[in-house]
């Protein structure tokens, strides 16, 4: 029995270390699987891609990729670029930095004697950067500038490199993220837990070598408990929602007798975990501060997208290899409708807001009271309305939720406990985060006061702990209970509809992240990551491989 959890883990161990050899986990006919298709097989592609500038040349990373190589081609073009890489810099340089550098971009790049001026900006937009320079600097200062740019190169430039051999890689690229996706794409390795509706366990993309979880919902017992919207749900916003701090999904596929959901892998365990079983239970404050800042970028996220979470929990939130975190399971997350409010008793007991509890209609505002309990349990090692191991009925929890006010001690600092009280006012409306203002609201209060959100957006801050590279968090693989067989359901063609719209392959942008690092990593020393991307020099008549 120990013996076949100490074999399943050595084998994860060394899929997630690339296997030990110069392939780093890749299949031996890699080059194979990603061989570049004939140009001449891309013109349904060239016909039928929407031809977004912001979609083509600023989402998609390759896309974003290629259109930089076509720009730094052509006269004119190349300072452009430039500017957007400064003032991508700027965004995330210290604040006491921001004034020296406001004035270098201001100097090198706006001032018409320069020899790489950027004309398109007009003169009124310049004044008006430089008062607020010479006021005081913000982050967003050249954000309206930036966006002068992209609209010039959204204009003569875009429909230039549409007609250039870069797009052409880029369609040849597309080619091969399109291809079908099957249980044949991955390697499957031990099982990491359970999910709703099946088994959730580590693979191995066998053309790059990258680990994912893969989550399985069988389709039987999808269809036993009418659970085809709630799944369909959950994948059509992991497929919109492309967050740092979200769980990713990159593939969608679908098996025999399952339809799987490839996601990021987290292989740091979750924060219950770290919680309660690495000594004394709770954080101290600066690393509760970290996950709640990283937590609180996840829900601005799929804010943005109008989808409230309404599950935050400690078992939902986990870390990776470096220690950051992201929000998992988004089974009960749902869209609201435009200008519209939802209304269901869904979450987790002890952690759903007073306005869940009383089945009211809702926006948004049950994410910021899950924070307030999050940001509570990291800090006071227990939930605020329940103790540890605490044996309540769920009707005293909601008593306690709806009618007490929660206890605080020592452990807690003046903003601490401002930021918890503030978040877990009862009443929705007097919120904190519940106004306009949303997510930006609570990145003000004084709790955050040190925290430099650009800087965290942008991956540059280091994470106050690392999970242990060789460890396995998560449970034996034989502690697992392991779910019934299915009876008296039947699969037909009447089911095929949701399974069409379930199973859609790759998902573009993870998708090309992936290659994106796989090609990086394939370069040797004396090759280029640009031209690696940009093989043979993106003949458009060439089929070379990737």
């Amino acid at each position: 029995m120990e013996l076949e959890n100490i074999v399943a883990n050595t084998v994860l161990l060394k899929a997630r270390e690339g296997g030990g050899g110069k392939r780093k986990g890749k299949s031996k006919k890699w080059k194979e699987i990603l061989k570049f298709p004939h140009i001449s097989q891309c013109e349904d592609l060239r016909r039928t891609i929407d031809r977004d500038y912001c979609g083509l040349c600023d989402r998609q990373p390759i896309g974003r990729l290629l259109f930089r190589q076509f720009c730094e081609t052509r006269p004119g073009l190349e300072c452009y670029i430039q500017f957007l890489d400064s003032v991508a810099e700027y965004e995330v340089t210290p604040d006491e930095k921001l004034g020296e550098k406001g004035k270098e971009i201001m100097t090198k790049y706006l001032t018409p004697k320069s020899p790489v001026f950027i004309a398109q900006v007009s003169r009124d937009l310049v004044s008006q950067t430089e008062a607020k320079l010479l006021q005081r600097p913000s982050k967003e200062l050249f954000s309206a500038c930036a966006q002068s740019v992209h609209d010039y190169l959204s204009g003569e430039p875009f429909h230039e490199y549409l007609d250039s051999m870069y797009f052409d890689r880029f369609l040849q690229w597309k080619w091969l993220e399109r291809q079908p996706v099957t249980k044949n794409t991955f390697r499957q390795y031990r099982v990491l837990g359970k999910g709703g509706f099946g088994e959730v366990c580590a693979c191995q993309v066998r053309a790059t070598g990258k680990m994912y979880a893969c989550k399985r919902l069988e389709k039987k017992r999808i269809k036993k408990r009418k659970g085809e919207s709630m799944a369909l749900n959950e994948k059509q916003i992991l497929e919109k929602v492309n967050s740092q701090f979200v769980v990713n999904l990159a593939y969608a596929y679908e098996t025999k007798d399952a339809l799987c959901l490839v996601l990021t892998i987290m292989n740091g365990g979750d924060l219950k975990f770290h919680i309660y079983n690495m000594g004394n239970p709770g954080f101290e404050e600066e690393r509760a501060l970290f996950y709640a800042a990283e937590i609180l970028c996840g829900l601005e996220d799929l804010h943005r997208e109008n989808t409230v979470y309404r599950d935050l929990k400690p078992e939902n939130i986990l870390l990776d290899d470096y220690g950051h975190i992201r929000i998992s399971d988004l089974g009960l997350a749902v869209k609201i409708p435009e200008g519209d409010l939802i209304r269901g008793r869904v979450g987790t007991v002890g952690y759903m807001a007073p306005e869940v509890l009383n089945n009211q209609r809702y926006g948004l505002s049950p994410d910021y009271w899950g924070l307030g309990c999050l940001i509570y349990e990291m800090i006071e090692g227990q939930s605020p309305f329940r103790g540890r191991k605490e044996k309540v009925k769920r009707e005293e929890v909601d008593r306690r939720v709806l009618e007490t006010e929660e206890v605080y001690s020592h452990k807690f600092s003046e903003e601490a406990k401002s930021i918890c009280k503030m978040l877990l006012t009862k009443d929705a409306k007097q919120r904190l985060g519940c106004q306009e203002e949303g997510a930006a609201e609570v990145k003000r209060h004084p709790f955050f006061r040190n925290m430099n959100f650009k800087r965290l957006e942008a991956g540059m801050l280091d994470p106050p702990f690392i999970p242990d590279p060789r460890a396995v968090y998560c449970k034996d693989v034989l502690d697992i209970e392991q779910f019934s067989t299915v009876k008296g359901v039947n699969l037909d063609h009447t089911d095929d509809d949701f399974y069409s719209k379930f199973s859609t392959g790759s998902v573009s942008i993870p998708w090309q992240n992936e290659h994106q690092n796989n090609s990086k990593s394939s370069s040797n020393s004396k090759t280029s990551y640009n031209h690696h991307i940009n093989s043979n020099h993106v003949s458009s008549n060439s089929t070379g491989s990737s």
